[in-house]
């Protein structure tokens, strides 16, 4: 089976400039097998009380895709884009989101963004 290399890129999306937010990459590249599941991570601290932690990719030559996003410290937002309800999954909590993806396709090697944004 082929092997996909996925990256793992972090991007912070605030309303305003707020010093104290931040957005890391658990393990920013990995190799994985097509077929299997895979779980990309990352860590945020937020001076806000409710954000939505987003997870978007990129294929090679194309424009960022929106995969789905979920609400945490205080914020109950839920969301997936059509083609991502079934295989792509997201938990989230007060400091982390990992993103996870099932029975890998090749179509799923690409560039992975988690982004954080203010809700309230």
């Amino acid at each position: 089976m082929p092997c996909l290399v996925l990256r793992l890129h972090l991007i912070l999306l605030l309303s305003g400039a707020v010093s104290g937010n931040s957005v890391q990459s658990i393990e920013p590249d990995m190799s994985v097998t097509e077929g299997n599941a895979v779980t990309l991570s990352c860590s945020y601290s937020t001076s806000y009380s409710g954000v939505s932690l987003q997870w978007y990719r990129q294929s090679p030559n194309q424009a960022p895709q929106y995969i789905l996003q979920r609400g945490a410290k205080g914020s109950t937002i839920s969301d997936h884009a059509d083609f991502a309800l079934t295989r792509f999954t997201s938990e989230t909590n007060a400091t982390a989101t990992v993103l996870i993806i099932k029975d890998l396709e090749l179509a799923d090697r690409a560039v992975y963004y988690c982004a954080l944004n203010e809700t309230q």
